[in-house]
């Protein structure tokens, strides 16, 4: 009897951890239809590593389009990006990814995304430059409703929006960048870092 008792309470816990299992990895495989982690683009880091989005799976992400060699609106975007990620590091906030995704990824490449984050003292772990295809970086631009034109072979004429995504890869809120002067996005993150 007391054998059979240890046999039944041996097999409802396995039963119970085999279901528990099934359950994470069903919930690991499901994917909001309106999430970036559905793009099937793959993408090169500063570092020279490929991702794809779905890689960031877990994190918050705020997210900007720019260009290296862009001299008037980009700089003021990465000087937002920079005060944004201060006053949210303030907070004691740390898993949150700030991505920049180039839109010239011809002349972007993976070295001079890496000067440019040096250069821009945006080194750490938090920060991730994007390359991708051309293909990809329009297919991203569009979910983002970012317009961008290549004027000459090394200017853009580009929109200036910063989106703020959640855990699943959901875009939770968008701003227009160029010098801001309120914590509303930065606010906007905390939140969505904080679920």
């Amino acid at each position: 009897m007391r054998y059979y008792l240890s046999f039944l309470f041996l097999s409802f816990l396995f039963s119970c951890e085999k279901n528990k299992l099934d359950h994470t990895s069903l919930l690991e495989e499901t994917i909001d239809d309106l999430s970036i982690y559905q793009l099937p683009s793959v993408w090169n880091t500063q570092d020279g590593r490929t991702i794809e989005f779905k890689d960031l799976k877990g994190k918050p992400l705020v997210v900007v389009m720019i260009y290296t060699a862009c001299r008037t609106a980009c700089p003021r975007l990465v000087a937002d990006m920079r005060m944004i990620e201060e006053k949210v590091s303030s907070k004691k906030m740390k898993d949150i990814q700030y991505v920049m995704v180039s839109i010239d990824p011809i002349n972007d490449t993976t070295e001079k995304l890496k000067q440019f984050a040096k250069d821009n003292q945006m080194e750490g772990s938090e920060w991730l430059f994007l390359q991708g295809t051309e293909n990809g970086v329009r297919d991203f631009a569009n979910i983002m409703a970012v317009k961008y034109k290549q004027i000459n072979p090394i200017d853009f004429s580009h929109s200036n929006i910063i989106s703020v995504f959640d855990r699943n890869g959901v875009m939770n809120y968008q701003k227009e960048g160029l010098g801001l002067v309120n914590d509303e996005i930065v606010d906007r993150i905390i939140a969505v870092a904080k679920n």
